[in-house]
């Protein structure tokens, strides 16, 4: 495996893992909150640098269903983005208490928790989009999984994605993402460890329905091709 590709998988499993620790921001305290959303967004511009032959194709060329639907969810990931750091930085109390920013923190605060439940289910979307990529890599680097293993893989998918749409229900995340609430609330009493697996498969049944759902639109293109 080339350097860059491996330099872009590590940024994305750190971005991964920044993402479900800022989602349990009280629990980890906010200095640590702040700092971490400094790191991910550093991760989110080294992200894009990486991927910058992308960017700069988004005016070229004719645009499939897939490759719409991947450029509108950059699109709003990149505004849920700048919401959410916008927002922090008038919010922040330790990494930019120096700016001071008064008489926005009620705003601030509405759009930094829509910007970040509407960005942690965008960018798992996302992730989904390409998993099909990241299990290539991985055919590659460890063989063809046999028909168990892959068997294995498909039902350890289902069963995170099951459970995962289970934890979005129990954790009321719609409440959050439509505003229905505006103030997150957290359980202190609460494991950390079990909040992040929640989370984790939160987002294991978006990718699994991002997976799917690039499956479906390949499926839909290829019929659209015989049918020409």
């Amino acid at each position: 495996m080339k350097r860059k590709q491996k330099l872009k998988i590590g940024v994305d499993i750190l971005l991964t893992v920044a993402l479900l620790l800022l989602m349990s921001f009280e629990m980890v305290g906010d200095a640590a909150h702040e700092w971490i959303g400094m790191g991910m967004f550093i991760l989110f511009i080294i992200h894009h640098i990486l991927n910058r032959k992308w960017t700069g194709n988004i005016g070229k060329g004719k645009y499939s269903l897939f490759r719409s639907v991947q450029t509108a969810l950059v699109i709003l990931i990149l505004l849920c983005m700048a919401g959410s750091m916008v927002s922090g930085v008038i919010l922040s109390r330790h990494v930019f208490r120096f700016l001071d920013i008064r008489g926005l923190s009620g705003l601030a605060r509405t759009i930094h928790m829509i910007s970040a439940y509407w960005g942690f289910t965008l960018m798992s979307l996302h992730l989904g989009l390409h998993w099909g990529v990241m299990t290539g890599i991985a055919g590659k680097m460890y063989g063809k999984p046999s028909a168990a293993r892959r068997l294995a893989a498909q039902l350890s998918g289902f069963v995170i994605a099951g459970y995962g749409f289970y934890a979005f229900i129990k954790r009321d995340l719609l409440s959050y993402m439509f505003l229905r609430m505006h103030f997150v609330f957290f359980d202190f009493t609460e494991p950390l460890i079990f909040f992040l697996l929640d989370y984790a498969t939160v987002m294991g049944f978006f990718v699994f329905a991002g997976h799917y759902l690039r499956k479906g639109m390949i499926r839909a293109k290829s019929r659209e091709n015989r049918g020409k």
